[in-house]
């Protein structure tokens, strides 16, 4: 079906887009309730040096001939990391809109519970003393 070429194309794609989207993840990572876009990402220099490491590893590895031949993959374009950031980019979205129902529908819950039973506790005060 597809030439050992274009096979090997997909096949580096697909290891682009899983290695960007598990980059995009652990940033995401950084708050299971904020948003990305509010919270410093230079607050943990650990992750961003990590990530750093962990995208010039990638990069190596695309790059270099030797590994390219080992591993079976190819040196992406310009066109090839677009298709991968088209496919990569998203999950911040999603996982922003995700934060955004923890916030608006979980977290609240979570407070009015808590209001709840400090009301009850002020009110069970007054009639246990």
């Amino acid at each position: 079906m597809f030439g050992d070429s274009q096979a090997r194309t997909a096949s580096t794609i697909s290891l682009s887009i899983l290695v960007v989207i598990e980059m995009l993840n652990a940033m995401n990572a950084l708050s299971s309730s904020e948003s990305l876009l509010t919270l410093p990402l230079w607050k943990n220099m650990i992750l961003v040096y990590a990530i750093t490491l962990s995208m010039v590893l990638h990069f190596g590895l695309l790059y270099t001939p030797f590994l390219q031949d080992v591993f079976g993959i190819v040196p992406l374009g310009w066109d090839e990391w677009k298709i991968v950031m088209g496919w990569s980019i998203p999950i911040i979205g999603i996982d922003e809109v995700l934060k955004w129902v923890e916030r608006e529908y979980f977290m609240a819950k979570a407070d009015l519970g808590r209001v709840e039973t400090l009301a009850c506790d002020a009110v069970s005060t007054l009639f246990v003393e």
